[in-house]
């Protein structure tokens, strides 16, 4: 395997397009290998809007960017203020070459800089393993539904 060259910075807005096209390629196509075709359409039925992304990551929580040599995003990674670690996705073309790991390490750094006792998530199939790898603990398995399709994840949490 041919190692990706990527480095991790902090969110810069001109990255929303990229990684709203990443978040529904991503669950688009990664998520198709837990979930089904029903499933995965349920959690990502369109591409997000650019504005959206925009808005979520000024309010509040600390977002990273995997960036390529050539500057493009590979993925992303938030936490919202309170713990809760609420998107962590890469694009299908950079998954399994260590993107997720190293964005979910500056993210637990962030984490421990402002003095977070305690991280949360709502882990999906794919991601549950990373999760656990970086000290996260399975809580319980969360079945629920999106746009009536019944769908599932783990809560998961760490302490710091």
């Amino acid at each position: 395997m041919t190692a990706l060259a990527f480095s991790i910075r902090p969110y810069d807005p001109a990255d929303a397009p990229e990684m709203a096209r990443l978040y529904f390629d991503s669950a688009r196509e990664i998520g198709a290998r837990r979930y089904s075709a029903e499933q995965v359409a349920a959690w990502a039925p369109v591409p997000v809007d650019p504005e959206v992304v925009r808005r979520r990551a000024a309010d509040g929580r600390m977002t990273w960017v995997a960036a390529g040599a050539d500057g493009a995003v590979l993925g992303y990674c938030d936490l919202e203020p309170d713990g809760h670690v609420d998107h962590l996705y890469c694009r299908p073309d950079a998954a399994g070459k260590g993107v997720a790991s190293a964005l979910l390490d500056a993210l637990l750094d962030g984490a421990r800089a402002a003095g977070m006792p305690r991280l949360y998530v709502e882990a999906s199939e794919l991601a549950r393993g990373l999760f656990a790898r970086k000290g996260f603990t399975v809580e319980r398995r969360r079945d629920f539904e999106v746009r009536g399709v019944a769908i599932h994840n783990y809560a998961m949490e760490r302490r710091l």
